[in-house]
């Protein structure tokens, strides 16, 4: 009986047509290992990741107004402090953002100017205005809520500076959500005008907060892609409903009730049932013709043109050091 030979290369053949660099590309991913900036990648992934990781760095940005203008008013000197604390976070959220996004070819400068021209887009949840105190509780409770649902699992996102820095992120929007829930647990342990105030934000910010996840998947364009690329993890509903499983017994806890009549536990699928969300009113947002859209667009505008004399008096300061530095190695 003659055995066969055991060949010394078993491992699978690239497709015809593949390159050495597309293929070790398509290794990767297929082991669930993480792709590098200096790592060859197909010009989709890239342009995916420049969309995904710059929208999301616009949206910690834009996200900083609506509670940036509750600092100087919040009831006590605790609250601003707390406050102020979050929003900076925010601020640095951004910039971790916009580092990893560099990293693919693109400057700050690109990122920057398309979002104050209204060519970028950023989540659709932070073009609603901010009334009431309550507001810092549901924003906490709700926007944040959904964000770390949706971003833990960005942690292991295939491309390594952007899940490296959504570890320390969601580190820190877990605070924020703590601090949203025991903002409006301490409302709704006060007076019956202060648990009105928590129950009509929470109205308010229920259903847009539902929205962050995206459209539904079947009209989503861009999310099978991205989780056949391992930057996604879930789809846009696994997200969604995943968050109600977590609210409800939260907004037990609060003693709020959740804006939605047909919000039901379904034994047989072992998940909650939930309304039909208004999508009609997500697309208007995104379209620019929501509650806050211009306003928050404007004071990014104003901000940056406020900013410039601080841009250039460093980039002058930069140049002046470089040509030191060249003189003293000159002589």
């Amino acid at each position: 009986m003659t055995i066969p030979p055991v060949p010394y290369d078993i491992a699978p053949r690239p497709a015809a047509g593949t390159s050495p660099e597309e293929q070790q590309f398509n290794d990767l991913i297929a082991a669930d290992s993480r792709i590098e900036p200096r790592d060859w990648m197909p010009e989709a992934y890239r342009k995916t990741l420049v969309r995904q990781i710059s929208q999301h760095a616009h949206s910690e940005i834009i996200g900083m107004q609506p509670e940036g203008n509750w600092i100087t008013r919040a009831p006590s000197l605790k609250r601003k402090a707390i406050l102020l604390a979050k929003v900076q976070d925010e601020a640095g959220h951004g910039l971790y953002l916009y580092s990893a996004a560099q990293t693919l070819g693109i400057t700050r400068d690109e990122m920057t100017d398309a979002l104050i021209a209204g060519k970028a887009r950023y989540s659709s949840i932070f073009n609603y205005p901010s009334p009431t105190w309550a507001d810092m509780g549901s924003i906490g409770w709700l926007v944040d809520g959904a964000a770390i649902c949706n971003q833990v699992p960005l942690c292991r996102a295939s491309y390594g500076p952007y899940g490296r820095a959504m570890v320390r992120i969601c580190k820190e929007e877990s605070f924020h959500q703590r601090q949203g829930f025991e903002i409006l647990l301490e409302l709704m342990n006060g007076t019956d005008e202060q648990r009105a105030m928590a129950q009509e934000s929470v109205n308010r910010w229920y259903w847009p907060a539902l929205q962050m996840f995206g459209p539904p998947d079947d009209d989503s364009p861009n999310s099978a892609q991205s989780m056949k690329w391992n930057i996604k993890r879930f789809s846009n509903d696994e997200l969604r409903q995943r968050f109600v499983g977590m609210l409800v017994p939260q907004a037990e806890v609060l003693g709020v009730t959740l804006p939605d009549p047909d919000l039901r536990w379904n034994e047989e699928k072992g998940v909650y049932d939930m309304g039909e969300i208004d999508w009609t009113e997500f697309h208007e947002v995104l379209q620019g013709r929501g509650p806050a859209n211009a306003r928050r667009l404007q004071r990014r505008r104003d901000a940056h043109e406020a900013g410039r004399w601080v841009r250039e008096a460093a980039a002058a300061y930069a140049r002046k050091q470089a040509a030191k530095l060249t003189e003293t190695a000159v002589a």
